[in-house]
C-alpha cells in the first residue's frame, strides 16, 4: 500500500510555531486534521487521541493568515490547496467572518481498496457508507482511478468540494485517467449528475456524499441508464438510509402493503406490513466500519427485504491484518435471534449453511450417536391389532444420550422421545432422525411411547387408536403423508423445535440420500430455481422433464420450501411448474 499525502503544503499555510511542532511530530504521518478555533488552544487529531499544540489560543490574525494562504472557499465553507487533496473547511460568526478552521489531511493511498477489488470489476453499482474520517473519498478516490486506469472505463466524477480531485483546475494525479466535473454550488450537484451523463458518455459515475432528495433521484435517473455508480452517503449502516426518508431511495424506499389473511397468516405478521418499494439504486453496500474492517451486503435488495421483516441479514465481514492478507468471514445470525457463530472463508468462498434454532441451538444437548436401522418396516393394522392385543412384544431401540444434558420434553418426558410411528416409513423416519441428529428413538413397544406419529388418514379411520392414546395420555400427532417434509415438520412440532428458514443445509441432505446422479441433478435444479427466481423474483419456474420418481422428490422438496408446484404436459416431458407463495 502506497501513501502519498504531500503534508507539508498543509502545514505551510499554519502558524509558523504550529508548523514546527507538528514538523518534529512522531506521529506526523498519521496526522487527521489540525482545528483552529478563535480563543481556544490549537488541536491536532491523529486517529486514537488529539492533543493541544500550544497553551496560547488562537488569534484572529493567525486565522486570517491562514486564509490567505488557501483557495476561496465555496458556498459550503470548503477550500483547498491546489494541485493536493487537503481539504480546510471554516466556521464563521453571523456577520459571515472565519472564526474557525477544519484543516482536514487528504491522502491518495494506493491499493486501498483491496478488500472489494472483485465487487469493483463486476460493474455494478456500490454504495460506501461510514462515519467521518473512516476513508470512504480515499476508497472513492481509488475506485475511480483502477475503474479508469486498469479496466479502462470512461470515468467521470461529479467533485462537489473538490475533495476527491483536489483543488484547482487541474485535477489530481490520484484519480488518473478519470475525469473530473466540478460542482459550482451543493445545492446544483443533482444537476451536474445529469449532465455528466447526457454531454459526456461516461460508463461510471462517481459521487461522494449524496445527501439530499434530488441527488437520491438523480442517482436512481443514472442507474436506469444503465451507468455504473460509484458512491457514498451519510450513514453507518444500511438501517439509516432505510429509516432515512430523504435517502431511503437508494436502497428501494419502503411502502406499506397490505396483505391477504392468508399470507399474513403465512408469515405469521400483521397485516399491514413494510416492504421494499422498488429495487435499490446500488447492488452492494459497503459499511466502513473501520479502515481496515469492511462489512460487505453483496445484495442490497436482500439485506433491506430481510431487515424491514423484522430479520438480520448475514453480511459478509471483510478485514486486513498487517501482512495485508484479507480474510472473509459472515456472520451467522439465527433466524429466531438467539444467536449464531462466524464462519471463517477463503476469498473463494461458498455460501455459509444457516445454523439451527430452536431449543438445539442453545447447545444444552450433546450430540447423539447413529440411529441403528432395524429390519422390519412400518407397522401395518394387522400389527397394530397384535400390539393391542399384547400378543407381541418388541424391545425399544436402543440410543446413547448424555445423561449431564438430559431435557425435558415438550410434555415433561425425559429425552430422548420415543415415538410410536402408525403407518408412517420407518425408512424415513430413521433417515431424518439421522440426518437432522434429532433426540428421538422409535419403538414398537406402545407401552414404552412418550408419542404417537400417525397418517392423518390412518387415524380417521381407525377409532380404537385415538382411545389409546386418549386413554394412556400419549400425545398424538399427525401427518399428511409420509414424505420427508411432513415427517420433519411432524417431529419438529413433536420436540417443540422451530421450523427453520427455507434452505436449511442439514434438511436439504435428507433429499440428497442415496441418490443417483439424475436424481440429485434434478434436486439441484428445483433448489436453484426455488432460490434464485421464485422466492426473490416472485416468478414461477418451469424444470427439465423427468421421470414419475424424480418428479416426486422435486415435489417434495418444494415442499419444503412451502411453495406449490404441479405437473403438467404429457409424457415423456412431463415436468414440474413451481408457484411463488
Amino acid at each position: 500500500m502506497t501513501i502519498f499525502d504531500e503534508l507539508q503544503k498543509l502545514l505551510d499555510i499554519l502558524p509558523q510555531d504550529l508548523r514546527e511542532i507538528l514538523e518534529n511530530h512522531p506521529q506526523r504521518d498519521s496526522l487527521v486534521e489540525v482545528v483552529l478555533d478563535l480563543g481556544r488552544r490549537p488541536e491536532a487529531r491523529f486517529p486514537d487521541k488529539a492533543e493541544y499544540l500550544s497553551e496560547a489560543p488562537i488569534t484572529q490574525a493567525q486565522i486570517d493568515d491562514c486564509v490567505s494562504r488557501v483557495g476561496n472557499f465555496g458556498g459550503d465553507n470548503r477550500a483547498g490547496i491546489e494541485l493536493t487533496l487537503h481539504r480546510i473547511s471554516a466556521i464563521r460568526n453571523r456577520s459571515g467572518k472565519i472564526i474557525g478552521l477544519t484543516c482536514r489531511v487528504g491522502r491518495a493511498i494506493f491499493g486501498t481498496i483491496g478488500m472489494i477489488r472483485d465487487l469493483v470489476e463486476t460493474g455494478k453499482s456500490i454504495l460506501m457508507l461510514g462515519r467521518p474520517g473512516v476513508g470512504k473519498t480515499t476508497a472513492l478516490r481509488e475506485i475511480a482511478r483502477i475503474l479508469a486506469d486498469e479496466l479502462n472505463k470512461r470515468v467521470v466524477i461529479i467533485d462537489t468540494s473538490n475533495e476527491i480531485a483536489g483543488d484547482g483546475d487541474v485535477p489530481h494525479p490520484a484519480i488518473g485517467k478519470a475525469r473530473r466535473m466540478q460542482v459550482a454550488h451543493p445545492n446544483e450537484q443533482h444537476q451536474v449528475m445529469i449532465e455528466a451523463v447526457e454531454n459526456h458518455m461516461p460508463e461510471v459515475i462517481v459521487i461522494d456524499e449524496i445527501g439530499t432528495e434530488l441527488e437520491a433521484v438523480a442517482a436512481r435517473t443514472i442507474a436506469e441508464r444503465g451507468v455504473q455508480l460509484v458512491g457514498t452517503a451519510h450513514g453507518n449502516q444500511i438501517e439509516n438510509l432505510i429509516k432515512n426518508p430523504t435517502l431511503s431511495d437508494l436502497v428501494g424506499g419502503i411502502q406499506a402493503v397490505t396483505l391477504g389473511d392468508d399470507e399474513a397468516r403465512r408469515r405469521g405478521s400483521q397485516k399491514t406490513v413494510l416492504e421494499r418499494k422498488a429495487l435499490p439504486t446500488f447492488d452492494i453496500a459497503v459499511e466502513m466500519h473501520e479502515r481496515k474492517r469492511w462489512v460487505v451486503h453483496e445484495s442490497v435488495a436482500d439485506t433491506v427485504d430481510l431487515l424491514l421483516r423484522g430479520r438480520q441479514p448475514s453480511p459478509q465481514t471483510r478485514t486486513v491484518d498487517e501482512n495485508g492478507k484479507l480474510s472473509i468471514t459472515r456472520q451467522l445470525t439465527a433466524i429466531n435471534g438467539r444467536g449464531g457463530n462466524v464462519t471463517t472463508l477463503d476469498e473463494n468462498f461458498a455460501s455459509p449453511r444457516q445454523q439451527p434454532n430452536g431449543w438445539r441451538s442453545s447447545g444444552r444437548m450433546a450430540p447423539l450417536q447413529a440411529v441403528p436401522s432395524e429390519p422390519n418396516g412400518s407397522p401395518g393394522k394387522s400389527e397394530f391389532d397384535r400390539l393391542l392385543s399384547q400378543e407381541a412384544s418388541f424391545d425399544t431401540l436402543d440410543l446413547e444420550f448424555d445423561e449431564n444434558s438430559r431435557v425435558a420434553g415438550p410434555n415433561g418426558e425425559d429425552l430422548p422421545l420415543h415415538v410410536y410411528p402408525y403407518g408412517v416409513s420407518r425408512h424415513q423416519l430413521e433417515q431424518v432422525i439421522k440426518v437432522l441428529n434429532l433426540p428421538v428413538v422409535l419403538t414398537k413397544d406402545i407401552d414404552s411411547a412418550d408419542s404417537i406419529l400417525a397418517l392423518r388418514s390412518h387415524v380417521k379411520n381407525h377409532a380404537k387408536l385415538r382411545q389409546l392414546a386418549k386413554s394412556r395420555h400419549l400425545p398424538l400427532h399427525m401427518i399428511k403423508s409420509s414424505t420427508i417434509p411432513q415427517i420433519t415438520r411432524g417431529l419438529r412440532r413433536m420436540l417443540n423445535i422451530d421450523d427453520p428458514e427455507f434452505g436449511d443445509e442439514n434438511e436439504l441432505q435428507l433429499f440428497l440420500h442415496n441418490g443417483t446422479d439424475d436424481e440429485m441433478d434434478a434436486l439441484e435444479e428445483a433448489r436453484l430455481a426455488v432460490e434464485q427466481i421464485v422466492i426473490p423474483k416472485g416468478q414461477p419456474v418451469e424444470l427439465l422433464p423427468r421421470s414419475a420418481q424424480v418428479r416426486k422428490m422435486q415435489h417434495e422438496l418444494v415442499e419444503h420450501y412451502r411453495l406449490k408446484s404441479n405437473s403438467f404436459g404429457e409424457e415423456p416431458n412431463r415436468r414440474l411448474r413451481i408457484y411463488p407463495a
